[in-house]
C-alpha cells in the first residue's frame, strides 16, 4: 500500500486545488475521485437519462467505461477511451454527478478504480467518502471546509474567470442543496471521519491550508 491522503469536505471547499498543490510538493498522484462521477454523469447526461433514473442509469454503467490517464504529471478523465477533461466543471454535469452518487452501481463501478490505484501508488485523493469508506485505512484523513458563502464566491470566480456568467445567490443554494444531498443520502453520506484533521478554509489563503496539510503529514510519515 502507498501513502494515501484522504481529503473529504463539500462542494467547493477547494478539494481539487489543494489536493493537487499537495500531490506535486510531494510527488504523489493526484486522483480526482469527483472528476470520476462527473465523468459517468455526463455519459449519463448526453443519453439524456434523468438523474432520478436509477434503473436506467445502473444499465448505462454497464457499457461505460471510466478511467484516469497521466500526461507530464496532468491528470486526464477517459470516457470510452476519450479525453472530456474539459467539460467537467459545467454545474449541470456537477449536480447530476451529486445525484447519481447515491446508487450503488455508481459507486461500485468506480470504487475498485480508487482503491487499485491507492494501493499501487503514493496518492492524494479527494472527495466526499474518501476518509469514511474509499480509503478506510489512509495515513492521512482531512476534512476540508469552508462556509457555504465562501465557496460560493469561489465557484462565481471560476465561471467569471472562464467567461461564463453566474448570479452568486442561485449558486450558493445550489451549494446548500447539494451539502444537504451530499450529508443525508443513505449510501456514504459526506462526513468527517473520526481520525480525520478538520480545516476551515474560510478565513485561510491557499498556501495556509497547503501548509497546514503538509505538517500533518509529516507527523504521520
Amino acid at each position: 500500500m502507498g501513502f494515501n491522503i484522504a481529503i473529504d469536505g463539500p462542494a467547493g471547499a477547494g478539494k481539487s486545488t489543494i489536493a493537487k498543490r499537495l500531490a506535486k510538493d510531494l510527488d504523489f498522484i493526484y486522483v480526482d475521485t469527483g472528476a470520476l462521477y462527473r465523468a459517468l454523469a455526463y455519459a449519463f447526461w448526453n443519453r439524456g437519462i434523468a438523474p432520478d433514473d436509477e434503473e436506467a442509469i445502473a444499465k448505462a454503467c454497464e457499457d461505460v467505461s471510466v478511467a484516469l490517464a497521466y500526461e507530464n504529471g496532468v491528470q486526464k478523465v477517459l470516457l470510452n477511451g476519450e479525453d472530456i477533461s474539459a467539460y467537467l466543471r459545467q454545474e449541470a454535469v456537477g449536480n447530476m454527478a451529486s445525484s447519481i452518487s447515491v446508487y450503488p452501481a455508481v459507486r461500485q463501478k468506480l470504487l475498485s478504480i480508487q482503491q487499485e490505484i491507492a494501493e499501487q501508488e503514493n496518492v492524494v485523493m479527494d472527495g466526499r467518502d474518501i476518509g469514511t469508506c474509499v480509503l478506510p485505512n489512509a495515513q492521512c484523513k482531512i476534512y476540508l471546509t469552508a462556509s457555504a458563502r465562501t465557496r460560493a464566491e469561489r465557484r462565481y470566480k471560476e465561471l467569471i474567470e472562464r467567461g461564463e456568467e453566474g448570479d452568486i445567490d442561485v449558486i450558493e443554494n445550489d451549494i446548500k442543496e447539494r451539502d444537504h444531498r451530499d450529508m443525508t443520502r443513505a449510501i456514504a453520506p459526506l462526513k468527517q471521519a473520526d481520525d480525520a484533521v478538520l480545516v476551515d478554509s474560510t478565513s485561510m489563503t491557499i498556501e495556509e491550508v497547503v501548509s497546514a496539510i503538509e505538517a500533518e503529514v509529516q507527523k504521520r510519515k
